[in-house]
């Protein structure tokens, strides 16, 4: 059942509520989660004491009950992973000495057991990975030396190889990415301290990569989001740059979009802007909202404040906070629900919590 989430007054409920699961077993951050088949799967991550994990459990959202699965083979935080049919692939990450690997694992669900793949061709940590037509796309990442990646690889599982694609024009990792029709658009990333304003799309018919102007604001730990033909970047930490240089580092409420049919980014306006300035939170879009929750703001914790930009009224509205306010949160949406996994409250945190569509009936 939902857990019951009082609106303040003037808070537009709007159909969207918090569902609060029972915690993970393993409190956990930087995880990578997975959905299949009406399962949550939480795989890997970082420990309390900073150590990646190899610990994999599953949450059945209807009992809302977990089970601790086989662990996997290689313990790793801040990897990839993509559901195939009834299996999940998880690609690269980090190990316990702090260096990215290449090792790329698969789970069968149905017989409950792992299986090591062929490896990429070079380790890397914060891969993008998208999944069209039965072939895994893993985009960029962090080598072993921290350099950012213009690696583009595909996994093709039938043969268990993997093939270069064309190098991305701009390096980087922990980038967006997004599939829409038959092109891999790549948002930000990091390239070591700096944030990446590079926007760029691989066409997969032709194999070829197309530059789109650049986000226009150069902002750390902002969250993309993608509705039916726009690209949102919002919030984050702006830092010095050539007109600011003397300014500290700030959070920011800044809110850009991309017309895809335009091909333009709009100039962000005061009506646009977020209500609260944060950075490291939460996005996804949901019943015709883009939505923001969760982060580090100007506060001395992080946030439980929950807004959506309705698309139909062009405007911010609040909505239900978040149970447990939450940074670097894991996160995923399916099934009208968007998941907020671990992350960190006042350490590393087992909750998982999830902003769902009300259905009408």
């Amino acid at each position: 059942m939902p857990v019951s989430v009082m609106a303040s007054s003037g808070v537009i409920t709007s159909s969207l509520f918090w569902e609060v699961f029972p915690p993970m077993p393993t409190c956990r951050v930087y995880c990578t989660p997975a959905y299949l088949e009406g399962r949550l799967f939480v795989i890997g991550g970082c420990s309390k004491t900073g150590l990646p994990l190899d610990t994999v459990e599953a949450l059945d959202v209807l009992s809302q009950t977990w089970a601790v699965l086989p662990p996997m083979p290689t313990a790793r935080a801040g990897a990839a992973a993509i559901t195939l049919d009834k299996q999940i692939l998880v690609i690269g990450g980090m190990n316990s000495e702090q260096c990215p690997l290449d090792t790329v694992e698969i789970y069968y669900k149905d017989e409950g057991k792992w299986e090591t793949k062929a490896p990429l061709c070079q380790p890397s940590m914060g891969i993008s990975a998208i999944e069209k037509e039965g072939k895994i796309y893993a985009l960029g990442g962090m080598d072993v030396d921290t350099s950012p990646q213009a690696l583009a690889r595909v996994y093709e599982p039938a043969q268990d190889s993997w093939q270069q694609l064309p190098s991305m024009p701009t390096p980087r990792y922990g980038a967006s990415s997004f599939l829409r029709g038959d092109k891999i658009y790549v948002l930000g990333g990091r390239q070591g301290k700096l944030p990446v304003t590079a926007f760029e799309a691989l066409d997969l018919e032709v194999n070829s990569w197309t530059r789109y102007p650049s986000i226009p604001s150069r902002r750390a730990f902002a969250s993309c989001t993608m509705t039916e033909n726009l690209f949102f970047s919002l919030g984050g930490l702006q830092q010095p740059g050539p007109h600011n240089f003397y300014s500290r580092p700030h959070f920011v409420s800044t809110v850009e979009i991309f017309d895809c049919e335009l091909g333009i980014w709009s100039k962000p306006g005061r009506s646009t802007r977020m209500r609260e300035k944060r950075a490291d939170f939460v996005s996804g879009y949901l019943a015709g909202r883009v939505i923001a929750a969760g982060g580090l703001g100007n506060q001395s914790s992080p946030l439980t404040s929950v807004e959506a930009f309705n698309m139909a009224k062009k405007k911010w509205e609040s909505l239900p906070s978040m149970p447990t306010g939450r940074c670097s949160c894991s996160n995923i949406q399916s099934d009208n629900m968007l998941f907020a996994i671990g992350g960190i409250a006042q350490g590393p945190s087992s909750a998982v919590e999830a902003l769902c569509v009300l259905e009408d009936i």
